[in-house]
């Protein structure tokens, strides 16, 4: 690995670190949830979209 490789994996890792050790695990959870149903309304949209699409060609 080059070393600028090597400080980004570095800097990146630690800012992870650094940001898991003051959230706590409620609001990780939270977070978690919160993608996941974004997610499945993100899903759930795009395939009406997809089939309305399909329609109109």
């Amino acid at each position: 690995m080059k070393v600028s490789q090597q400080l980004g994996i570095g800097t990146t890792g630690g800012t992870l670190l650094s940001i898991m050790g003051q959230l706590g695990l409620h609001d990780m959870l939270k977070t978690a949830v919160l993608a996941a149903i974004g997610a499945v309304v993100s899903f759930g949209v795009s395939l009406p979209l997809q089939r309305w699409q399909r329609k109109r060609k």
